[in-house]
């Protein structure tokens, strides 16, 4: 990202208080490695890893941070370990973050998603040691007209399926809490509205590259439903460098607080299909059986984001081009196949961003 200085973000988190609501998932673990790096003093919220493996686990993110389990649906509980944090800045990515999943159980993804975002922002208040939140979201807030460009900060929210519903309602909500307490308190609260990434260590179910790696390890075929499916691909490094970059401007100018989109370049957006060729000749081999587009329940068929807020406002653009994202990605799953230390294959992307940076 042009214009990040990374040396910058040592400074500025070195010693700070930093809550990371869902370190033990894929963004999150990534996201508490790299704090650490930083030099911040870490306290991680979150339910016990969901996946087998999981980066958590694989990575020793545990020794990166204190770490405290707690359901966010859980009010009281998630009061009583914000109180003990006592942060000065709030990264938020706890959720249920599938689409496919929120279809099985729509009421526990808009009571993860949606009362657990309220319950945190509710404990938020009156802490007069709190500057910064930022709130990670989705790009799939955005009522989604099929239309052929991108969507913009205050274009309309919506949700067909539950996880896109539960995301654009916890926007409401952020944005409730923002005016009506948190910006009278001082503090500057903003969302976070990511394309999709991929990288190494997701294990999650229902996503593109777990669901390749899985199949290609096991030597069986993908299947792919939705293979023209167009989507904002991203390294999870790109929106990770853009919450940290926010959340320090956010800091030093509290009236930059809002909603921001990050995300690749609009002409990066690429297909599914597009995605799985790249993964496949990065990883060597793999079968691939692709679908009409007719099974499974509803997806959006385009969708890309405006990232000229970002860009104009936090001085940040892309950094690693789609190829680059998914080569990476699929040499970070053949390296921890072969027995490389899934900690050190992080740290070592971590400070390759860093050093392109």
């Amino acid at each position: 990202m042009e214009g990040l200085g990374m040396s910058a973000f040592g400074d500025f988190y070195r010693g700070r208080r930093v809550l990371v609501t869902g370190h033990t998932g894929f963004k999150g673990s990534w996201l508490t490695l790299w704090l650490s790096r930083l030099g911040a003093q870490i306290t991680g919220i979150s339910l016990p890893p969901v996946t087998v493996p999981s980066l958590f686990s694989l990575a020793r993110i545990d020794t990166c941070c204190s770490n405290l389990f707690c359901d966010i649906r859980d009010a009281e509980a998630l009061a009583e370990c914000v109180r003990t944090v006592q942060p000065e800045i709030v990264f938020h990515l706890a959720a249920q973050p599938l689409v496919r999943a929120s279809y099985r159980d729509p009421l526990g993804t808009l009571s993860s998603n949606v009362m657990g975002t309220a319950h945190l922002l509710e404990a938020l208040r009156g802490l007069d040691y709190l500057r910064v939140a930022v709130m990670v979201t989705t790009d799939k807030v955005y009522r989604n007209n099929e239309w052929a460009y991108p969507y913009r900060e205050d274009d309309a929210l919506g949700g067909h399926d539950p996880y896109s519903a539960s995301k654009a309602a916890s926007e409401i909500v952020i944005g409730s809490y923002r005016d009506a307490f948190l910006r009278v308190q001082g503090v500057a609260i903003a969302s976070a509205r990511a394309g999709n990434v991929i990288g190494g260590g997701d294990w999650s179910e229902d996503r593109l590259i777990p669901d390749a790696v899985r199949a290609w390890q096991a030597g069986s075929t993908l299947e792919i439903r939705r293979p023209q499916a167009i989507r904002p691909w991203q390294h999870v490094l790109e929106p990770l460098a853009g919450y940290l970059q926010l959340a320090e401007r956010l800091w030093r100018q509290p009236e930059l607080a809002g909603a921001y989109n990050f995300g690749p370049h609009t002409h990066e957006a690429a297909t599914v299909r597009e995605v799985v060729e790249l993964a496949r000749v990065a990883y060597g081999q793999g079968e691939v059986r692709y679908g009409d587009g007719r099974d499974g329940s509803h997806e959006a068929g385009w969708l890309a984001l405006e990232t000229a807020k970002a860009r104009i406002t936090l001085g940040l653009v892309p950094h690693w081009p789609l190829a680059e994202t998914v080569r990476r990605t699929m040499a970070w799953y053949r390296d921890q196949q072969e027995g490389c230390d899934p900690r050190v294959l992080c740290e070592t992307e971590i400070s390759a961003y860093e050093e392109r940076a």
